[in-house]
């Protein structure tokens, strides 16, 4: 997958693309990650990217021209592959979620268009951008960290990114449920013991307990998404149980 990334501050994204996952995935060559300075696609000799707004307000407005042509320059160089996705991080964009990276890491070519400033010029979302995104109810100075975490979480699912195949699909929301509990040596810690469950070493029951877990984990603290995801027979049993405690006790401890 290739991954560009319009800005006009590529060194806020330097050190993320060089380090952890995102490095040794370039490394491998599974994913390859290069920013753009649309500046440089200003056309004038000041470099200038942004203007006021007509009809007047407070704040400046991204250009068309500049972000234009930076997309198709970047379009000319792809040559005949498949039509890459255009996606414009927005405060107004489609909230992003697991089931948004799963779909964008079947693409081959990724472009973000990160702004700064009080917006973008309409035409820029009408006529260049296959996708807005957002990944939150709250306001950044730019789309660069924003950027950052959709590739991050868009990369992590490439085969062969995570030494451990099975890492992404078991991560909080993949299965639609938050995560089960995670433990590891020493067996105890300051009175705190590993539950036995986990020392058994009976992988049916195990599997059984962390779907438990998982289960009661996101009724506590997302009950929402329990809205969403495919439920077995046995699931629902195991919530009608779960929420009966609750109603007991206050709790599911």
């Amino acid at each position: 997958m290739r991954v560009d990334v319009l800005t006009l501050f590529p060194e806020m994204l330097d050190g993320v693309f060089r380090t952890s996952i995102l490095g040794k995935a370039q490394e491998k060559g599974i994913i390859s990650l290069h920013t753009v300075n649309f500046r440089d696609y200003s056309g004038n000799k000041h470099g200038t990217v942004d203007d006021t707004p007509y009809g007047g307000g407070g704040g400046m407005v991204l250009k068309p021209e500049p972000i234009f042509a930076a997309v198709e320059d970047l379009l000319e160089k792809a040559g005949n592959q498949a039509k890459p996705r255009v996606i414009l991080m927005c405060p107004q964009g489609e909230t992003f979620s697991q089931k948004k990276a799963e779909e964008l890491a079947k693409e081959e070519h990724l472009i973000f268009v990160c702004g700064h400033y009080e917006g973008y010029d309409e035409r820029i979302r009408e006529h260049l951008i296959t996708d807005e995104l957002s990944i939150g109810d709250y306001v950044l100075t730019g789309g660069e960290l924003p950027a950052a975490v959709v590739i991050d979480a868009v990369s992590r699912l490439l085969p062969g990114v995570l030494g451990n195949e099975t890492s992404a699909v078991t991560d909080s929301f993949s299965t639609g449920l938050l995560e089960y509990p995670h433990y590891t040596r020493p067996v105890e810690f300051r009175g705190w013991k590993v539950p036995d469950m986990l020392l058994s070493g009976h992988h049916a029951n195990i599997e059984a307990w962390r779907r438990e877990q998982a289960l009661k984990r996101t009724l506590e603290r997302r009950p929402d998404l329990l809205d969403e995801v495919e439920l077995t027979d046995r699931d629902r049993k195991t919530l009608e149980k779960l929420r009966r405690l609750k109603d007991t006790d206050g709790g599911l401890e």
